[in-house]
């Protein structure tokens, strides 16, 4: 995978991670590359009389193009001539109703690849890698029963097929999402008694004590990444920044973690971070006492396995929410931490479906390892101290795990099957 493209110094002023971290689709892997929801590749279509149409264009790298209709009455229309190996289906929705598409194994409803969202008078590609199997398209349209269309059967392969996935149901992911939200409980108790030794330690205005008891306080925090879409406005209270506020570091609204941060690590008196401490305790009481009321979606798990380390990525390995303790990087592992216990619960659903999970597994220890280098006995190096070597490899590993986990976000989804 390509390194992301994060430079090397982190931008001036924290921002916070992206507001409400809304569940977005996911789309599955075909042939190994990601479905995207891109226009048809440029170049002139040159249709053949059997219905089938292959691309001129040097730019679709020669691959075969066979055009192929998805409205309700004649899903998977035109593909006539099957054959295997690489190749582009171009999407044509003729109806007037949006569609998702889905290329099956029509005996076991597993996806090999799909589109989404595909508009009326539109026409997208679908890239797949088929083998030797019987295969068939599924139209899916908006406000519609599903169409599946005609089973079509290719043979001699030279090459195996790209990778599937049998959708996953809510009710699949009910079981996980509960034993995670039990995870999150266990949590909740460690938060508060962290807290406390930290409000504590400011209420004796012993604040050495204090920045020693933050770290381990927010880790907790950042450790339960997949459950904050469910604390609504605690996480605000809990672990808020300056973004938005027209205060900035003094604006009222400025709470939490970070606000108790800025205050220890830039001279403020024991006096004056009383109240914030005291506010961060009460929030996060509050959050243990009205976890067990709470319902995690079961739909988001899975894209929740991929954003909370899209968050670190984006935030935590640029700097962008460092107050002034320098442990960005400590944050990170945090994260990997939460990430590897969401996939723990997940990893039944995962064994089956997905073909690159060992890969994962790699990955994870990897980057685990990468930043495990930078703890030395409970003191963090600061980014500002990584080398340039450092801070790409970091980059670099943190960013293939991002990547692999969109798989993952991808599998996970809750996808009609009907």
């Amino acid at each position: 995978m390509p390194e992301p493209a994060l430079g090397s110094d982190a931008e001036s002023g924290p921002v916070p991670p992206p507001p409400g971290r809304n569940r977005r689709r996911a789309v599955l892997r075909a042939g190994g590359t990601l479905v995207a929801a891109a226009a048809v590749t440029a170049g002139a279509l040159a249709v053949a009389s059997s219905g089938e149409s292959t691309h001129k264009s040097s730019g679709a790298g020669g691959l075969r193009h066979t055009s192929v209709e998805v409205t309700p009455s004649g899903c998977g229309r035109g593909w006539t001539h099957p054959a295997a190996g690489r190749q582009v289906f171009d999407l044509r929705n003729t109806s007037s109703t949006a569609t998702e598409v889905y290329l099956t194994d029509p005996r076991t409803g597993a996806v090999y690849g799909e589109v989404e969202g595909l508009a009326p008078g539109t026409v997208r590609p679908l890239r797949v890698t088929l083998g030797d199997g019987t295969y068939a398209f599924k139209c899916l349209p908006d406000d519609a029963d599903a169409v599946t269309g005609p089973a079509v059967r290719v043979t001699g392969a030279s090459v195996k097929s790209g990778p599937a996935a049998v959708p996953v149901s809510q009710q699949d992911l009910i079981p996980p999402t509960l034993a995670y939200q039990k995870w999150i409980q266990a949590r909740t108790v460690e938060l508060v008694e962290k807290t406390d030794v930290l409000r504590h330690a400011v209420d004796r205005g012993d604040l050495a004590t204090a920045r020693a008891a933050w770290l381990p306080a927010h880790l907790v925090y950042e450790r339960m990444g997949a459950a904050y879409g469910t604390f609504g406005d605690a996480d605000a209270e809990i672990n808020g920044t300056t973004a938005g506020l027209s205060g900035g570091v003094d604006d009222a609204d400025f709470a939490g973690f970070h606000r108790v941060e800025y205050g220890l690590w830039h001279g403020e008196s024991a006096s004056s971070l009383r109240s914030p401490a005291d506010r961060l305790a009460k929030a996060v009481h509050t959050l243990r006492d009205s976890w067990p009321g709470q319902r995690m979606d079961p739909a988001d798990v899975g894209l929740r396995a991929h954003e909370i380390l899209e968050n670190a990525l984006q935030f935590e390995m640029t700097g962008r929410t460092d107050y002034g303790s320098g442990t960005n990087l400590a944050t990170a592992r945090a994260n990997l931490d939460g990430t590897r216990v969401l996939l723990g619960y997940l990893r039944p659903l995962l064994k089956t479906r997905d073909s690159g999970l060992a890969g994962l597994d790699s990955w994870m220890d990897r980057t685990q390892h990468t930043l495990d280098a930078f703890d030395h006995d409970g003191r963090w190096t600061p980014l500002s101290q990584l080398t340039r070597g450092q801070r790409e490899k970091a980059n670099a590993d943190v960013g293939e795990l991002v990547e692999r986990l969109a798989d993952v976000a991808a599998l996970m989804d809750v996808r009609r099957t009907a």
